[in-house]
């Protein structure tokens, strides 16, 4: 028996391309904060959320409207006790024509149930996944992370 990976999957009316070219977005739908390359095979990029969680990935597959995958080099979870508990995972989105409808399949290959991060980590990917980019795909507009203000800007708004 096998444990199951973290898979939820979204339905849509838009293209395989359209939901190729939203995934890639990384910026549009999981963090403003995204440093590097998204959307070119074997492009390395940063995912930072304040002093809660920072990974590293590279795209290792990326073929135009069917699959991208990225593998997580590196990474820090503050929140749990085994921090690097994501390093050497993967996360792959497979994308296939259901009819007219395209459906996305997300996976987070080593993201699973007896792992600490689980509970909280799922939570975040069924929003990030089925809220932020499903808007994103279906409406144009994502719900990021935003960027985390330094105060030097809201400093001189406040002017």
């Amino acid at each position: 028996m096998t444990t199951p990976d973290f898979t939820t999957t979204l339905l849509v009316d838009k293209t395989p391309k359209e939901v190729f070219d939203a995934i890639n977005n990384v910026r549009g739908w999981w963090s403003e904060e995204i440093e590097g390359d998204t959307n070119k095979p074997g492009a390395e990029f940063m995912f930072h959320y304040k002093d809660i969680h920072r990974s590293t990935h590279k795209i290792t597959e990326f073929v135009s409207g069917k699959k991208v995958v990225w593998h997580t080099t590196e990474s820090h979870l503050n929140f749990i006790r085994d921090k690097t508990e994501w390093n050497g995972t993967y996360i792959v989105f497979e994308i296939t024509k259901k009819g007219d409808k395209t459906e996305l399949r997300f996976t987070h290959v080593g993201l699973v149930p007896s792992t600490e991060c689980y509970g909280d980590c799922s939570g975040a990917w069924g929003f990030y996944i089925n809220d932020s980019l499903h808007n994103l795909i279906t409406a144009g507009k994502g719900k990021p992370n935003q960027k985390e203000d330094d105060g030097f800007n809201s400093r001189l708004v406040d002017k």
